[in-house]
């Protein structure tokens, strides 16, 4: 996965660069003020500051839509040559007009950057490392800061310190972000897929996860431009091929797939099974056991994925280990961890001229037909990477890996001439081991233990024709035959879809309280309250001024916070990014209740100034875990390829938007409440995102990202109570 955590560091430059730019002009401010004489001009101050999230706030409108059109990549672009472009304007700035234009397109390159970096990162990741890839923009945008902080605090030494130097210096990493982007970053391939660009997307792949065989993850982006219609839940056991009886009156012999798993020979029979799936009585009933009426069945639903991890050492923990399955991983899974690139080289020599598979390739992946001995189409279809189309396998119906544990499998739709269901499958929790288990809900009867498992399976319409398969020799041909692309042109009409529309009260309502949590309260009132635990009173005693040690001391803030964003990199795809949250935000409350009795409780002067630093270095170390970068994480994977542009900039809009209105209200609630409530409010909005996170916010990790918003459409079409 090195490519795709390089390509994910690259990306991040650009919020290093807002970073640096949020830094530089904190310090930069000051000497502005001083030379232009604004002390007595507030407003003209606060727009030098502000014209920046303007221009975000501007340039989000419109970075969605247009990126859907041209792609992320040349937008990353665009923005790294408006960084630029920007530096070298405030670096000669003759006036206070042509300043506030340099601070514009320097807003309008952070606006296209914040937006789209976590949309890149999450349409490049592999689902297992998708959250720890998108914490690099939070830990990077830090890094930024840092060393904004120090250059400030240095050039504040001198005898003069310009500011048009300190915000010109912007230019040098963003002409590395410049080249970086033109020449390293490929397209995200998701994009390429939705335009019909096959090949190109196909290449990408290979070079992000650094093998041959990418048709699995190739079919699966193509069958993501068609998620968000009817879905339905069903359940499959699955067994050793020779240990499950065909003869059983709730299997469907002809509806069987066959799944490989890591070692050579061994193969399992998924069959359809007339009980209920305990992710199928969450769909339907809106609870398990002992759950909350009050809570969204689609957290529910989710969490039945995340519950419980398979048992180790047993049949579970050999399937599908390839692409990082949820059953864990065998002993014997090094030597053979290549098999699939082996066998796409090897899959020519393997073959007879007939295009049988021969008995030494017993696992070499293939297209093949249900063969049950009558004539017709077949009923069921599988896709094998990499080897020659044959219709002398007869009830061989393999599935694809597409990481995260999930497994892509095709059956011929009954209802539709020429149509396939594609079918997602993934391993249940084991019976009797969770709350609310298949055990204790009324109905389904529980299956015998050993090697049989229970997999759930989201089913729903393809975006591939029976035609379009059997007519190619392999699924990547039939993939790469799209010479155009297979979304329609797509509406605002498409937003009122019920699995997007959920999606967007998802985001839009973490964001609007991300930005009301306090974050740009607490940071400006962040060098005051160091202050007054006497840091400024040293500093001041070893020869440094108010304003080089309102910087020293900003800075050390920002670096204690890269240690909380390295905790949240390792914690964010093994805890979740729900977990997370639920974690963290306590913490957040905590923190601010202390900052407001500090305020209104007369606790003497040093211990004050020690609860109030410990306060505020808590909060910021807990918000970077968790409220910083999750929101976006989160946007940035629920929303369907199609519209994950438009979605992604009606989020950030949001955000931009609260975080004007926090800005400028802050002043305002300073005069007629105090500091005091003003943290009081804080606190309050960081107990309803407890609550709304509870409720609302589903955990995502591991899983695809179209099986992501496969979940959002069945959780919305099927409310608790109907069928």
């Amino acid at each position: 996965m090195d490519g795709a955590v390089l390509v994910a560091l690259t990306a991040a430059i650009g919020n290093l660069l807002q970073g640096w730019d949020n830094a530089t002009i904190a310090g930069a401010v000051l000497y502005i003020k001083k030379e232009f004489n604004l002390q007595t001009q507030a407003g003209i101050e606060g727009l030098i500051v502000a014209m920046s999230l303007i221009g975000a706030t501007v340039i989000t409108t419109f970075s969605g839509p247009v990126s859907d059109m041209f792609g992320r990549r040349p937008m990353l672009i665009i923005s790294s040559v408006l960084y630029f472009v920007s530096g070298l304007v405030m670096l000669w700035s003759p006036s206070i007009n042509v300043l506030l234009l340099a601070r514009l397109l320097d807003g309008f390159g952070i606006g296209l950057s914040v937006t789209l970096v976590p949309v890149y990162i999450s349409e490049t990741a592999p689902p297992e490392i998708r959250g720890r890839l998108n914490t690099f923009p939070q830990f990077t945008g830090s890094v930024g800061m840092f060393l904004s902080y120090c250059m400030v605090f240095s050039m504040s030494l001198t005898v003069s310190p310009s500011w048009r130097l300190m915000l010109g210096i912007l230019s040098i990493p963003s002409l590395a972000y410049f080249f970086l982007a033109l020449f390293y970053l490929p397209e995200s391939p998701r994009w390429l897929v939705s335009k019909g660009r096959m090949k190109e997307a196909k290449k990408v792949l290979q070079r992000l996860r650094g093998r041959d065989d990418v048709s699995g993850e190739m079919a699966l982006l193509m069958e993501g431009l068609g998620a968000g219609g009817e879905v339905s839940i069903e359940e499959y056991i699955i067994s050793p091929d020779d240990e499950l009886d065909d003869n059983q009156e709730h299997a469907v012999e002809k509806d069987r797939i066959k799944l490989y798993g890591a070692e050579e020979g061994q193969s399992w029979i998924a069959k359809p099974v007339t009980g209920q799936s305990t992710l199928g009585l969450v769909s339907r009933h809106g609870s398990v056991a002992n759950q909350s009426a009050l809570m969204d069945p689609m957290v529910t639903l989710f969490g039945s994925v995340h519950e419980k991890l398979p048992e180790m050492g047993s049949m579970r923990s050999m399937l599908f280990t390839n692409f990082g399955s949820m059953f864990n991983i065998s002993e014997n899974q090094v030597k053979h961890e290549n098999w699939d690139e082996e066998s796409q080289r090897d899959g020519d020599k393997h073959s007879d001229a007939s295009g049988a598979e021969s008995d030494d390739n017993v696992r070499s992946p293939l297209l093949s037909r249900q063969g049950s001995g009558t004539e017709g189409p077949p009923t069921s279809l599988s896709m094998r990477q990499g080897s020659n189309y044959n219709t002398a396998n007869a009830g061989e119906h393999a599935s694809m890996g597409i990481g995260g544990g999930w497994q892509l499998a095709y059956r011929k739709d009954e209802k539709k001439e020429g149509a396939l269901k594609r079918i997602y499958l993934h391993q249940e929790a084991g019976v009797g081991s969770r709350r609310g288990s298949i055990m204790s809900l009324p109905g389904c009867d529980a299956h015998g233990e050993g090697d049989t498992i229970h997999a759930a399976a989201l089913v729903s319409q393809s975006v591939l024709r029976t035609e379009s398969i059997l007519a190619q020799q392999t699924i990547e041909e039939a993939v790469e035959k799209q010479t155009g692309p297979i979304t329609k042109a797509i509406g605002w009409r498409a937003l009122f879809e019920p699995g997007v529309k959920h999606a967007l009260i998802v985001g839009v309502g973490i964001q609007i309280l991300q930005q009301f949590s306090g974050i740009n309260g607490v940071l400006y009132y962040t060098p005051q309250i160091l202050e007054q635990a006497g840091v400024g009173v040293l500093l001041s005693n070893l020869g440094i001024g108010s304003e080089s040690a309102s910087f020293l001391i900003s800075g050390l803030t920002t670096l204690l916070m890269l240690p909380s964003i390295g905790i949240a990199m390792r914690l964010m795809d093994i805890a979740g990014r729900r977990l997370l949250l639920l974690t963290t935000l306590p913490v957040l409350l905590l923190s601010l209740i202390v900052l407001v009795l500090g305020n209104v409780i007369n606790m003497g002067e040093v211990t004050h100034a020690v609860i109030s630093t410990i306060s505020v270095v808590l909060y910021f170390c807990c918000f970077v875990t968790g409220f910083g970068p999750i929101p976006n994480i989160l946007c940035s994977e629920i929303f369907p390829t199609s519209v994950r542009g438009i979605c992604i900039a009606i989020c950030a809009l949001t955000f931009w938007i609260g975080d004007i209105i926090v800005t400028y209200s802050l002043p305002v609630m300073l005069n007629t409440i105090g500091l005091a409530g003003v943290f009081g409010i804080y606190a309050v909005v960081c107990a309803i995102a407890w609550v709304f996170v509870f409720l609302k916010v589903p955990e995502t990790k591991g899983m695809p990202l179209e099986v992501i918003t496969e979940f959002f459409a069945v959780g919305a079409n099927k409310q608790p109570g109907k069928e």
